[in-house]
């Protein structure tokens, strides 16, 4: 059967409940956050290989599902953020350009079995379209809500460390009067990588369009 994103969501919340009981000796003891990512991305990936028919992700493209336009990501409820490839300034006024499926975890080790449980404290899927810097975007809707022109919105960008030129700012600027952009949700840092801050969004599932809470854990450690 093709996977769909509304399939990708229903089994990232069945996945969200059966690792919640799993056990993992392989994990007890680690505390490198790439090491659990990296463990739950290829483990859910298999989960749905043995379910469904989809284009796999790999470097070139980017993205774990380039056929839903989806990227995984996976977190600490401690921190919760991830790093994430980037392509262009405009990716922080317009979003990365796919959507986000969010796996926040809280780790407990049982020191008398020497395992690991991944307890799944909330699953969330974000739409391409929310997935914008929030601040950029609110300032930049209420710069065109006050009938700001070129020059203000190149203004507000330059403060705000846009990593562009002036050429490319002045772009920017024009095609934003054309095209307003959606009110994103992610904390968007200035790095060699994105830096991507899921704290909004954790907060905002559920109750804004464009961020579904798929999964709550009922307790968090």
């Amino acid at each position: 059967m093709p996977l769909s994103i509304d399939l990708l969501c229903v089994e990232a919340a069945n996945f969200s409940v059966i690792e919640a009981k799993h056990p993992e000796p392989s994990l007890f003891g680690v505390t490198d956050g790439k090491a659990v990512g990296t463990y739950l991305e290829h483990k859910f990936r298999v989960f749905l290989q043995e379910r469904y028919e989809f284009v796999k992700g790999n470097s070139a493209n980017g993205v774990d599902f380039p056929d839903l336009g989806v990227d995984m990501k996976v977190t600490s409820i401690r921190q919760p953020q991830s790093s994430c490839p980037f392509k262009s300034a405009r990716q922080k006024i317009y979003g990365l350009g796919y959507g986000l499926i969010v796996f926040v975890y809280d780790k407990f080790d049982d020191p008398v079995n020497k395992t690991a449980i991944l307890r799944m404290t909330d699953t969330i899927f974000v739409e391409q379209q929310r997935t914008a810097d929030f601040q950029m975007t609110k300032g930049i809707r209420g710069i065109l809500e006050n009938e700001g022109n070129t020059e203000d919105l190149m203004a507000f960008m330059s403060e705000k460390n846009l990593p562009v030129d002036e050429i490319e700012l002045k772009n920017l600027a024009d095609e934003i009067l054309k095209n307003k952009p959606e009110q994103g949700y992610l904390t968007i840092s200035n790095a060699l990588q994105w830096r991507l801050q899921y704290g909004r969004v954790i907060e905002k599932a559920g109750e804004q369009a464009g961020i579904r809470s798929i999964y709550k854990g009922i307790e968090r450690i």
